[in-house]
């Protein structure tokens, strides 16, 4: 068996390495390596490969960013110098990674587990599922968030979300420039937005504090909050409560 195998990450030489470990292997077949995740999130979609060398951090798109964004994760191989916390959540799902700098043993066992994998015919995409489940239980805070639509990736600052908004199963992220869906719920965002500036203000929204203009009240169960670009949220009571408590109001 043959396994069509990419490298993505940021450094050359860490691609280098793993290069050079892969010439004593005939079953892998290199057909590309990627320097960022947004093209290598399209090389995945594009060339569907067995086996990719992914590494977690890369500054425009990290690994853990880009797989949120595979509906079928290809056998992966972690490449990383994350904290503990991550590093327990890879050991947790079964799912191997090389903790850089590491050397030609462990690349061998990593390489021969992800083949094992592989001649077994399952290829299941549970234990990357549940990697960035536990990855998700980390209490530290976004900073931005990988989104894609139909033509493209994108990746947006917290700072820039106006508000979010309950859709079923997905929430939908407003933006000064356009909509993002995510297939997140709003107990995942209110859990991991700062909530002295994202303020929980309805079971159906999320407001960014920095762009409420004003409140007004609407009857006796809720208030009406109108933000910066226009748009009219309501609040809840115990949402306007939240709201005075936060905003020292």
């Amino acid at each position: 068996m043959i396994l069509r195998t990419l490298l993505i990450d940021d450094e050359q030489p860490a691609r280098d390495v793993v290069k050079h470990y892969l010439k004593d292997f005939k079953e892998i077949e290199i057909i590309g390596e990627f320097q960022d995740g947004f093209t290598g999130l399209k090389a995945i979609q594009e060339l569907k490969p067995d086996l990719v060398f992914l590494d977690v951090q890369m500054p425009k798109l990290t690994g853990l960013e880009l797989l949120e964004l595979l509906e079928q994760p290809p056998l992966i191989i972690f490449s990383t110098a994350y904290d503990q916390y991550a590093i327990k959540a890879f050991e947790m799902n079964a799912i191997d990674y090389l903790l850089k700098p590491f050397s030609k043993e462990r690349f061998t066992q990593a390489l021969q587990k992800a083949m094992l994998q592989a001649g077994s015919g399952q290829k299941s995409s549970t234990p990357v599922q549940n990697l960035v489940k536990s990855l998700e239980e980390s209490p530290e805070f976004l900073q931005r968030i990988a989104v894609k639509s139909r033509h493209k990736v994108s990746v947006v600052p917290v700072d820039e979300i106006i508000y979010l908004e309950a859709e079923g199963d997905y929430v939908m992220i407003h933006t000064k420039e356009a909509r993002h869906l995510k297939e997140k719920t709003m107990k995942y965002f209110e859990t991991h937005l700062d909530a002295h500036q994202f303020i929980r203000i309805h079971r159906s929204f999320i407001v960014n504090a920095a762009f409420i203009d004003r409140i007004e009240y609407y009857d006796k169960e809720s208030y009406s909050i109108l933000l910066k670009n226009g748009a009219k949220l309501r609040a809840s009571t115990s949402g306007y409560k939240l709201l005075k408590q936060i905003l020292n109001m």
